[in-house]
């Protein structure tokens, strides 16, 4: 029998299952992997997992797109979610089912033997799951948090990926670029090809190579890129790729992205071939929403989930790219645990008025805290508060008039509550 017959009533309960919302370590999960024979993925299937601060989804979603512009088969597994927990597992680009998700939670808590377990670690071993079922030609997995310690690192990657290294969640990872780096770099394995896509790679990263022996492949070290303003470029060991389009993905920091996955794709040649057409067709057409998503209207609309400085620097970027002749409103909600000063300095230059809403999730700020946050490095008089996403969202409709623009980021959560009211 059941605990549960609903997708919410499981998910409600694993929030509570655990003592803490975040409790790093491999033990729980390894041993609950192994009692479901999950803890490798199936024979056939390629693993890639994917590590970072910044670009982790971006990263998924441009080798998902290609993989399957190619022809193969593909498991996604990403964190977190924006509007419905099924988007973290894909088979072949879409979400799975309630059903699909409950039967897995099923097991595994039937297989548990009453070990505690996180609300990320019973997700992760329903994706793992799921991938046995499905059994695909590649699975992708997303670090929710870290490497090391991240319950997907109890799989034996084929190929590691590291993606851009920023200062975020260091109260679990570490205060500075070199320690959060090291972390990350727990995903690497022997003998496994290990690639960077950040520009500027923290030493540890490489030092961490070294040290289990894997193959090192850093960006402007083993491979490169450049670009002007209708195409891009890549060079690798013996290959090159001239006239690339760019991904239909906001901003040229995405060509770092890029990159990696063109990396990561040249690696695999022997066993999973791809185009040059399956690579312009999965740049073209690949989505990731929230994520500089730029909404067409009266007033253009822009949804970011840019939560730490290196991604609000980004955010600020691609906005000076895309000027437009009226005024910028952001609508910012963020978590306690950020560095809300750093993340709004990058943006003050390209913000006319900001609208602080409150987020009542976990380690959501209220609209009054933020605006203390912010007091330094804001004009008070460019700034309003609101309780909560939806009235910061409104008001900001109603502010703004036609050549304006919307900018609704600072969390996960802030974007989700902004389309969940049809922004």
């Amino acid at each position: 029998m059941p605990r549960f017959h609903t997708l919410a009533d499981w998910l409600q309960w694993q929030e509570t299952l655990h003592p803490q919302a975040i409790d790093l370590g491999l033990e729980r999960v390894a041993a609950v992997a192994h009692q479901m024979g999950v803890q490798q993925p199936p024979n056939q299937s390629l693993t890639i997992t994917v590590a970072g601060t910044n670009g982790k989804g971006s990263t998924i979603s441009l080798l998902e797109s290609v993989l399957l512009a190619a022809g193969y088969s593909v498991g996604s597994y990403t964190s977190p979610h924006l509007l419905h927990y099924n988007e973290r597992i894909r088979i072949n680009g879409r979400a799975v089912g309630d059903t699909e998700l409950c039967d897995a939670f099923e097991i595994i808590d039937s297989m548990r033997n009453r070990q505690s377990l996180t609300y990320f670690e019973f997700g992760t071993l329903a994706a793992l799951r799921i991938m046995h079922e499905a059994q695909p030609d590649v699975i992708l997995l997303e670090v929710g948090l870290g490497g090391r310690l991240d319950a997907v690192n109890i799989i034996d990657t084929d190929i590691a990926m590291v993606t851009a290294i920023g200062i975020d969640h260091v109260r679990w990872l570490g205060v500075d670029r070199d320690t959060i780096a090291r972390e990350k770099a727990g995903i690497f394995r022997k003998g496994k090809p290990a690639i960077c896509s950040d520009t500027e790679p923290p030493v540890s990263l490489r030092e961490t190579a070294d040290s289990v022996w894997a193959d090192w492949y850093c960006l402007e070290d083993r491979f490169h890129f450049k670009y002007n303003d209708e195409v891009w470029h890549w060079s690798g060991p013996g290959k090159n790729y001239d006239s690339l389009p760019f991904p239909a993905l906001a901003g040229t920091h995405q060509l770092r992205n890029a990159a990696g996955v063109l990396m990561a794709l040249e690696l695999v040649q022997d066993r999973l071939p791809v185009e040059r057409n399956a690579i312009e067709q999965g740049f073209r057409g690949v989505a990731l929403p929230g994520r500089c998503q730029f909404l067409a209207g009266v007033r253009e609309t822009v949804l970011d989930v840019a939560h730490n400085p290196q991604s609000s620097l980004q955010l600020a970027e691609v906005l000076e790219q895309r000027p437009e002749p009226g005024a910028t409103y952001a609508v910012l909600g963020m978590l306690e645990d950020k560095d809300i000063a750093r993340y709004t300095e990058n943006l003050a230059a390209v913000v006319d008025y900001w609208c602080l809403a409150g987020l009542e999730a976990a380690r959501g700020l209220a609209s009054g805290d933020l605006q203390r946050r912010i007091s330094a490095c804001i004009d008070p008089d460019r700034v309003t508060c609101f309780p909560d996403v939806a009235t910061a969202v409104r008001h900001a409709t109603r502010a703004s008039a036609a050549g304006d623009r919307i900018v609704i980021c600072g969390s996960f959560h802030t974007v989700a509550e902004s389309m969940s009211c049809a922004v």
